[in-house]
């Protein structure tokens, strides 16, 4: 297993980057739930954060691509807003052990 981060370091209705050798992940946190996402934008491939673990919009309610403003729900990863509407984010499986997010092997 990969470790990510202690699920603390996560804020509720926040997000935190990840980059492994497994590639660049994200996860954010809604209502005490963690939603973990590849950092691939569906319109460009191009990650999404326009600064370090920044991937939310003001409101904290829907992550947001900063290239070019494509919006996507937290709980589904689905654009609901943007050149990729109807598109997903590539949803990543995890285990949680002892407080602390895991990429399985």
């Amino acid at each position: 297993m990969i470790k990510l981060c202690r699920l603390d370091a996560i804020p509720e209705n926040g997000s935190k980057g990840f980059t492994t050798d497994k590639g660049d992940f994200f996860a954010v946190k809604k209502a005490g739930k963690i939603y973990l996402y590849e950092n691939s934008c569906p319109h460009m491939s191009i990650n999404l954060e326009w600064q370090p673990d920044q991937f939310l919009d003001n409101e904290k309610r829907l992550i947001q691509c900063a290239t070019h403003g494509a919006q996507f729900l937290m709980e589904t990863g689905e654009c609901v807003v943007g050149p990729c509407e109807g598109d997903h984010l590539t949803k990543v499986s995890y285990i949680i052990r002892d407080d602390t997010l895991y990429l399985p092997d």
